[in-house]
C-alpha cells in the first residue's frame, strides 16, 4: 500500500478546481493508501477556528471527516504557517491525528523526518521571531478566547502584512538553508527528509555525516499540484490528476 504526502494546498473558494481535485483524491485512490500526510498550509486563509464558516472551511472539514471514517484510512495533519492554530477542536471535527513539527515516521524499517519546512528558513530572522511569538501557548490561548469577529480582523491584517513582507525579501532568504537541513537530519539521525513550505518541488541529494541522504520538497497546489508517493520501497512525485487516473 502507498503512503501519500502533500503540502501547501492553500485550498480556497477562489480556486474551486483545486478543491474539486482534493475531494476527488480523498474520495478516490487516497482511500486505498496506508496513510495520508498533509504537511501544513491546508487552507489559503489563516486558520482561526472551527467556528469560522468562511468557505471552503466546512466543506474541507467534511471531506477530511469522511476520509478519516472510511475503513482503515489514517489521516495525519501537521500545522503550517497558515494553520499554526489547528487544535483539538479541528482534530475532533476531522477525526485526524495532528502531528508535531518535526515528526519521525517509519517507512520500510527506516526513519523518515517530516516537517512543514518554515523552521528551516533560518536566514529569515524576522520571520523566525514572528513564528516564535505567534506559536507561543499564551498568545494562542489569548487569540482563541477572542470573539470570532476580532480574530477575523487580526487574520486579515496579518495576511496583508506578511504578503507584502514576502515580496520585499530576496528569494534566498525565504528558502531553506543547507546548514539547517543538515543539522536537523543529523539531530534525528535520518537519511530522508520530507517538507513543504517553499513551494519549490524537488528532490535534493545531501550528505549527512559522510552518508548520502535525500530531501524531498513538496510542491504547492496553486498553478500546479503534486503528491509524493511512497510504495514498493521508493518515492516518486506525481501530478494529482495523474495519480487519480492511474489508481
Amino acid at each position: 500500500m502507498a503512503t501519500l504526502f502533500v503540502s501547501d494546498l492553500h485550498l480556497s473558494s477562489k480556486r474551486p478546481e483545486k478543491l474539486a481535485l482534493f475531494k476527488k483524491l480523498m474520495t478516490g485512490p487516497a482511500k486505498k493508501a496506508a496513510a495520508f500526510y498533509i504537511l501544513g498550509d491546508l487552507f489559503d486563509d489563516f486558520w482561526i477556528g472551527c467556528d469560522d464558516q468562511h468557505p471552503p472551511n466546512s466543506e474541507v472539514i467534511s471531506i477530511l471527516h469522511d476520509y478519516s471514517n472510511c475503513g482503515s484510512t489514517q489521516l495525519f495533519i501537521m500545522r503550517g504557517n497558515r494553520d499554526f492554530h489547528l487544535n483539538k477542536a479541528f482534530a475532533s471535527a476531522t477525526a485526524c491525528t495532528l502531528i508535531n513539527d518535526p515528526s519521525v515516521i517509519i517507512l520500510d524499517g527506516k526513519k523518515v523526518l517530516l516537517m512543514h519546512g518554515d523552521t528551516l528558513c533560518t536566514d529569515d530572522v524576522k520571520y523566525q521571531k514572528w513564528r516564535r511569538f505567534i506559536t507561543n501557548p499564551i498568545i494562542k490561548w489569548i487569540y482563541f478566547n477572542m470573539p470570532l469577529k476580532l480574530r477575523k480582523r487580526i487574520s486579515h491584517d496579518v495576511r496583508g502584512y506578511t504578503a507584502e513582507a514576502v515580496q520585499r525579501k530576496a528569494p534566498d532568504i525565504i528558502d531553506v538553508t543547507e546548514k539547517a537541513v543538515i543539522e536537523i537530519m543529523q539531530s534525528f539521525a535520518v537519511e530522508t527528509l520530507i517538507h513543504g513550505h517553499t513551494h519549490r518541488q524537488a528532490k535534493h541529494d545531501v550528505t549527512v555525516q559522510g552518508r548520502k541522504a535525500t530531501r524531498y520538497v513538496l510542491g504547492d497546489w496553486f498553478e500546479r499540484d503534486c503528491v509524493l508517493v511512497h510504495d514498493n520501497g521508493r518515492f516518486r512525485f506525481e501530478r494529482v490528476a495523474d495519480y487519480i487516473a492511474n489508481n
